[in-house]
C-alpha cells in the first residue's frame, strides 16, 4: 500500500467513525418514548416522585364520550360503566407535544397530572396501572381516547410512564384494572 493511500484510508476509518458516533447520539436524543419529538420538554423544577396518584372517586360519566367512534378504520365501543375489568398490554406515554391541549374529555393535557388515555375505559373513571417489567403500580385517571398505534392498549402521562420506569424505552408491558370506587 502506498503512502498516501494509508493515510486516506485511516482519514476514511476517521471521518466513518465520527459520522456514525454523530448518528448514534442524534439517535439517543430522539430513541425511546420520544414519538416525533415528544420528549419531556425543558426542564421541569417538579419532583416528579411526589406527584400523587388519582383519588378514584365516583363521577357521573360523560356520554358524549362514551359513544362508538372510529379511527383508522376500526370501530371502538367505549364501556358505559365502572366495573371489574382487566388487561394486559403494552402501553406507551405522552409528553410535551400535547401538554395544553384538549383531551377527548375537554380537559386540557397535563403531562405532569395521573392521567391516561384508554380506547374504550369510561370517561371518566379510574385504573391501576401495573408494569409487568419493573413491578411498579400507579393509578391513573382516564380522560382521554387513544392510543390508537401498533395495538397498544393504554396512553400514558409522562409522569405516570416516569414512575412505572418506561420514559426512556417508551414502551413496556402492562395490566390494567378498572377501579370501581366504593369496593
Amino acid at each position: 500500500m502506498r503512502p498516501g493511500s494509508r493515510i486516506l484510508c485511516t482519514l476514511g476509518v476517521i471521518v466513518a467513525v465520527s459520522i456514525l458516533a454523530v448518528a448514534c447520539g442524534t439517535s439517543q436524543k430522539r430513541s425511546g418514548g420520544y414519538y416525533k419529538d415528544d420528549g419531556p420538554g425543558a426542564a421541569s423544577t417538579r419532583d416528579l416522585s411526589k406527584i400523587p396518584n388519582a383519588k378514584p372517586y365516583a363521577e357521573p360519566l360523560r356520554a358524549r364520550n362514551n359513544q362508538p367512534y372510529t379511527v383508522n378504520g376500526k370501530t371502538y365501543t367505549p364501556r358505559n360503566n365502572v366495573a371489574p375489568f382487566r388487561q394486559q398490554g403494552v402501553a406507551s406515554w405522552y409528553g410535551n407535544r400535547f401538554h395544553g391541549k384538549p383531551t377527548a374529555s375537554g380537559e386540557k393535557y397535563d403531562m405532569y397530572a395521573m392521567t391516561a388515555a384508554h380506547p374504550i375505559l369510561p370517561i371518566p373513571s379510574y385504573a391501576r396501572v401495573t408494569s409487568l417489567e419493573s413491578g411498579r403500580s400507579v393509578i391513573v385517571r382516564i380522560n382521554d381516547r387513544g392510543p390508537f398505534l401498533h395495538g397498544r392498549a393504554i396512553d400514558l402521562s409522562y409522569v405516570a410512564a416516569w414512575k412505572l420506569g418506561f420514559v426512556d424505552k417508551g414502551t413496556t408491558k402492562v395490566e390494567v384494572e378498572q377501579i370501581v370506587p366504593g369496593r
